[in-house]
């Protein structure tokens, strides 16, 4: 029986592909002991367990920024977490290590290298993390989601993606979607999405521009999300919704995408063929950007920065590609060819040739 500690957490972007990983592996295997190393405070706290593995914990230690009581602690409570995970992977006899970045990540592949495990670290960004910047100069494989991502090793893998995305058949449940949103199947849709809690920059664009949409004969699926009070105009053809559970179904209506470029969502739309705007989100490193770039220099997406996404500019730029068939098909078409449905896969081929070596 093989022993995998997968280490990661923190936020969806870290956990969700390694949930993606565990599930493959144990699909594979069912024997496969699949262990998660994370933190008490991350996602994984709660996601882990609901979906049916066992996390062990350790203690968040943030790299300091700054000079102060924090970085004169980190070193020892540093070494102390790495001592932790050694512990680990000795009592439970773990045979390969594999970090998605995180809290978790870093003391992981101290820890795997200390005790002769090999390691694999997955980078979901275009822009790496520092966890998965330092753990790939002694990886045993180093997977990336974006072409382009700057980490030692490289190997373009794709992202590990749910299996509702990847084994999506949009024509099949086009109707049941339709359905769902209150839509009908006969109409081209355009979804629009800023994540669980929305986005007030897509949210006020399309709150003065739903009406053109509609007279391009488009109808409109809206995300708003659980943080928003826009209000439902009750039109026909106009589903505002504020949170949804069955992303299959909004994505199986998708006929054109605009949303913030997270690195899932960016290769979630990209695996399953679909054009896309994007509006990245401003704040942080820039990263959101960097994740939609290799789409936007293969023709499958347009890039307008989030200061400048206004209703105006929803009427100068989307309304008309949502008129313009050839130019969507183009798009369609370049979003296929950059899209990978097998990160999953690809990522535990790494492992296995770890293993193998």
């Amino acid at each position: 029986m093989t022993t995998y500690l997968l280490a990661g957490g923190g936020t969806a972007g870290h956990v969700n592909p390694l949930l993606a990983v565990a599930d493959g592996l144990r699909a594979r295997d069912a024997d496969a002991d699949v262990l998660v190393l994370g933190t008490r405070e991350g996602l994984e706290s709660r996601l882990v367990p609901l979906r049916g593995y066992e996390l062990l914990t350790i203690a968040k230690v943030p790299f300091p920024r700054r000079p102060n009581r924090a970085a004169a602690v980190f070193p020892a409570r540093f070494l102390r977490a790495v001592a932790d995970v050694r512990r680990l992977i000795r009592g439970r006899g773990v045979d390969a290590v594999v970090g998605f970045g995180g809290y978790a990540a870093a003391p992981a592949y101290i820890a795997a290298r200390r005790e002769r495990v090999p390691f694999i670290v997955h980078e979901a960004n275009a822009k790496p993390g520092l966890a998965n910047v330092l753990g790939a100069r002694a990886a045993a494989g180093v997977g990336v989601a974006f072409a382009g991502t700057p980490l030692r090793g490289a190997r373009e893998v794709g992202m590990p993606l749910r299996r509702e995305v990847v084994e999506l058949d949009a024509s099949a449940l086009r109707a049941e979607a339709a359905a769902h949103f209150g839509l009908t199947a006969d109409r081209p849709t355009l979804l629009v999405f800023g994540g669980s809690l929305g986005a007030l920059r897509l949210n006020t664009a399309f709150e003065g521009a739903w009406r053109d949409v509609l007279d391009a004969g488009w109808q409109l699926l809206h995300v708003t999300g659980q943080n928003s009070d826009m209000p439902d105009p009750g039109a026909e053809g106009y589903a505002v919704v504020r949170y949804v559970d069955r992303m299959d179904l909004a994505f199986a209506l998708a006929d054109f995408v605009v949303s913030r470029s997270g690195a899932a969502t960016v290769s979630e739309i990209n695996a399953l063929g679909i054009p896309a705007v994007y509006v990245p989100y401003a704040v942080g490193n820039g990263e959101q950007s960097l994740n939609a770039a290799a789409s936007v220099r293969a023709g499958a997406a347009l890039l307008i920065p989030d200061a400048e996404f206004t209703p105006d500019r929803v009427r100068a730029e989307v309304v008309p590609l949502l008129t313009d068939d050839g130019r969507r098909t183009a798009m369609r078409d370049a979003a296929a060819r950059t899209g990978i449905r097998t990160g999953t896969e690809n990522v535990i081929a790494m492992i296995d040739e770890a293993l193998a070596r």
